[in-house]
C-alpha cells in the first residue's frame, strides 16, 4: 500500500509503500516515553522513505550515544519519524503521522529501550 503523512502543521510531509498496516510498537525509553508515539513495527530505509520538507522546517535531536536521530518538525514540535539507533539507516514512523492510520486502535508490541 502506498501511504503518506505529516507533522500537525504540514511542513514535513512523508511517503511510503509498506503492507497494511495491522500494529505498531511503543519504546519505554526516556525520550519515547515522554513522547508517547506509536512507532511502525517494520523499518524503512532512506531510500524507501520519501521526506518533502519545507526550508529549516525539518530539525535533528541526537543524545546519549548520538546514533539515533529524533526528527520533528521546528514550526509545530511534531515528531514524524526517527532513524534508529540499533540499525542506523533505518527509519520507524511515527503511525500517528501516516493519513488513514489509527494508531491507538493498533495492537502494540513494547520494546524495552530503557535497559540499552
Amino acid at each position: 500500500m502506498q501511504y503518506t503523512g505529516s507533522c500537525h502543521c504540514g511542513d514535513v510531509k512523508f511517503e511510503f509503500e509498506a503492507p497494511l498496516i495491522s500494529g505498531g510498537v511503543q519504546c519505554n525509553c526516556s525520550i519515547c516515553t515522554r513522547k508517547g508515539a506509536v512507532m511502525s513495527d517494520f523499518l524503512l530505509t532512506a531510500e524507501q522513505l520519501k521526506i518533502t520538507a519545507k526550508a529549516d522546517a525539518l530539525s535533528l535531536y541526537q543524545f546519549g550515544t548520538m546514533v539515533g536521530k529524533h526528527y520533528f518538525c521546528s514550526r509545530c514540535g511534531i515528531y514524524p519519524f526517527h532513524e534508529t539507533l540499533r540499525a542506523p539507516g533505518s527509519y520507524r514512523l511515527n503511525l500517528n503521522c501516516v493519513d488513514g492510520v489509527d494508531a491507538g486502535s493498533l495492537p502494540l508490541q513494547m520494546f524495552d529501550g530503557k535497559s540499552l
